[in-house]
């Protein structure tokens, strides 16, 4: 629920940067700045600690007395601390030089005022990394103690900063646009600090304290090494896209953004959501030697993304001008840039399945304390990604881009799953086969609902943004209504998955 809630209120926050910001040179500076230490994040943090920390976490919980497992908590903290403290520092001194690194199509051209504000509102973001890793890092225990809630919430701090900074502190300031750059350093302290009570309540408040020396901390670092690459690989083929999209015109970056937001909702909702409930459980089971209960965990999880991922893939594809319309459509975000938008976000749907199948897939490795083989993985799939970005960025433009990201993304799926199959560490329940033609049935109803109804009935321009918003509503309801419709005619009970994943 509170995932959701985030969610729906990124969408929110997306409308309000594209009514006040629109899509151009300024907001292309913010979201290079905003990207850098949130795909730092993600990678750090989110990523590869996450994956090393929740396994090693979920042993010492298991089978270490209480006060061992304050002691590693502590010194994790210490140590995770001064690593984040470290590299926020560098970045902010060295932000011009990263701007130019991860948008170097800005060096190339002579745009020395975007790169100027760029590195401004980088030294501002930056510090973000510090506060959001360490949130992410008292998430981590959370959710080992079966407290998702907290963790869920914690990102509907961020879309409040950033609202709240759009509307309210922009006009007070010379350039408006690096009041989101505050908003976003607002943000980092206050989801960090709003953990602080319930580890309290856990029990578990750190006090922090180095510890390089400790054998958890080691572990932690060996199995992040190579974590670092290979569960971040989506991650990092994003960031590739914003580096070639600075090498494409004048909003190429903003285009890929609203995209991108659009398609993490319900990557968001499904894939991390999914992730964050197999890891911490599929780590149990493995410490408790179930390899039964491992493979129907890891079995469920691909089912939900299979029943839920696919539709929203589809419904995606088919709706991307009305919701791009419907939430972004302004007299800062023009028609074109309406247009553009849905190229790339019909591209990122594309690969929405696969997006959330690395999502499941990936715990199942990590859970085993097996990182290196999706370090081979993700080498593979990063060279395939810049291989199709070459092919695709030139009739394609950005929408090669995203194109790219999804078909490694397929890539980097599959190899997951055969590693898995391979080892014996995953065996397909039966009903699988019968399951693909129920969900791809329901699919092409509802796509064929929505294109006749949406599409074809619907002149989105010509709407006034209140009857784009209940029109769009309207068929959403209607395709879902259908889809599930169609399930439920064919067979399948929702109900009863569900049953069946609580019983595990």
């Amino acid at each position: 629920m509170f995932t959701l809630s985030s969610r729906l209120l990124g969408f929110v926050r997306d409308l309000v940067l594209a009514h006040v910001f629109g899509a151009n040179a300024l907001t292309d500076a913010f979201f290079v700045a905003f990207k850098i230490p949130n795909f730092l994040r993600r990678l750090f943090a989110e990523g590869a600690f996450a994956t090393a920390f929740v396994p090693v976490l979920t042993e010492y919980k298991e089978q270490r007395d209480h006060a061992e497992l304050r002691g590693f908590i502590d010194h994790v903290a210490g140590s995770l601390g001064l690593v984040l403290l470290l590299v926020a520092g560098l970045g902010m001194l060295a932000s011009p030089l990263v701007v130019g690194l991860f948008a170097f199509g800005w060096v190339m051209d002579g745009q020395d005022e975007k790169l100027a504000l760029a590195a401004h509102m980088l030294r501002l973001t930056f510090p973000y990394l510090f506060f959001i890793s360490l949130t992410a890092f008292a998430g981590g225990i959370m959710n080992a103690w079966n407290r998702f809630a907290v963790p869920a919430f914690t990102p509907v701090l961020l879309n409040l900063s950033l609202i709240a900074c759009a509307l309210w502190l922009s006009p007070l300031m010379q350039q408006p646009v690096v009041a989101l750059a505050w908003g976003v350093l607002i943000a980092g302290v206050t989801q960090f600090v709003f953990q602080l009570p319930f580890l309290a309540r856990l029990e578990l408040l750190p006090r922090p304290r180095l510890g390089f020396s400790d054998p958890g901390v080691r572990r932690i670092l060996g199995l992040m090494v190579p974590a670092l690459f290979a569960v971040s690989v989506t991650q990092i083929n994003l960031l590739l896209d914003t580096v070639l999209a600075s090498t494409l015109v004048t909003g190429s970056i903003s285009w890929l953004y609203y995209s991108d937001r659009l398609m993490e909702f319900p990557l968001g909702v499904l894939g991390v959501g999914l992730g964050t409930v197999l890891l911490p459980r599929l780590s149990r089971e493995r410490a408790a030697e179930s390899p039964e209960d491992f493979q129907a965990s890891l079995d469920w999880g691909l089912r939900m993304a299979l029943l839920f991922g696919l539709p929203a893939a589809v419904g995606l594809a088919v709706l991307a001008r009305p919701m791009i319309s419907t939430l972004f459509l302004s007299d800062v975000f023009s028609a074109d840039d309406v247009l553009m938008s849905q190229r790339s976000l019909v591209a990122y749907a594309v690969g929405l399945l696969a997006f959330i199948g690395i999502k499941v897939l990936a715990p199942g490795y990590y859970a085993r304390q097996d990182t290196r083989t999706p370090v081979r993985i993700a080498v593979i799939a990063m060279l395939a990604n810049m291989v199709f970005n070459i092919i695709l960025i030139f009739p394609l433009r950005h929408a090669g881009l995203a194109l790219a990201t999804s078909l490694s993304a397929y890539l980097n799926a599959y190899l997951l799953w055969r590693g898995l199959r391979r080892g014996g560490v995953y065996r397909p329940h039966p009903g699988w086969a019968r399951l693909l033609l129920q969900v791809g049935l329901a699919c092409a109803v509802m796509a064929l609902v929505l294109w006749q109804g949406a599409l074809e009935r619907v002149s989105w321009f010509d709407l006034d943004g209140l009857h784009r918003a209940l029109y769009l509503s309207g068929w959403i309801l209607a395709g879902a209504g259908a889809y599930f419709a169609v399930l439920w005619l064919s067979g399948v009970r929702l109900a009863a998955l569900l049953r069946s994943a609580r019983r595990e």
